[in-house]
């Protein structure tokens, strides 16, 4: 197996999983301090798009061959990501607390995007200096790729995996935060 194999392997069932265990574990903490109550849907929100920002970038990796116009949406992506995590945090910080366990997970939340995208700058070495030399004639098409990474079932798993660990928590905490702003506006 060669080292970009490897690299492929480390994000498909490392670095991505773990991520999603870590959003899980910034959803309990929400739970735990109430964020319904304290700063609402506008924070439920941002995780929401925050959770999309990554969303975008892994699903056009897993399913197109990388090249420089996915790196560019990569790079976009992540940084409008840090953007909005900050924002979440200097507009939650007032509202709510912020427990250890919250900063730890908003740690990897916050790290793990950019070990991604550094692996993903590492696979595919000469795009990114096609993206930097400007060389991207013949580099901006949606390729699909040939053999799927992690085999056949992967991204189907990957998916259900992220269901159960992200995706239904945060609607939960969507409708939560949602039912309570209503009811406080109604009152």
């Amino acid at each position: 197996m060669d080292t970009s194999q490897l690299l492929i392997n480390f994000l498909l069932f490392m670095l991505m999983p773990i991520w999603g265990i870590a959003g899980l574990a910034d959803w309990f903490c929400h739970r735990a301090t109430k964020i319904e109550h304290t700063s609402g849907v506008k924070e439920t929100l941002m995780h929401s798009v925050m959770g999309i920002q990554i969303a975008i970038p892994m699903a056009l990796c897993l399913l197109y061959t990388v090249n420089v116009q996915i790196l560019i949406i990569c790079f976009f992506t992540w940084i409008l990501h840090e953007v909005v995590a900050h924002a979440d945090v200097r507009y939650a910080a007032p509202k709510r607390e912020i427990s250890i366990w919250e900063m730890h997970a908003h740690n990897y939340l916050g790290t793990l995007p950019m070990y991604m995208l550094i692996t993903i700058i590492i696979i595919n070495w000469p795009q990114f200096i096609n993206l930097i030399s400007l060389n991207w004639q013949g580099n901006m098409a949606l390729l699909p790729v040939e053999t799927p990474h992690g085999g056949n079932g992967y991204l189907l798993s990957y998916l259900a995996f992220m269901s159960v660990v992200c995706v239904f928590p945060y609607i939960e905490e969507n409708i939560r935060c949602i039912r309570v702003a209503i009811k406080e506006r109604n009152q």
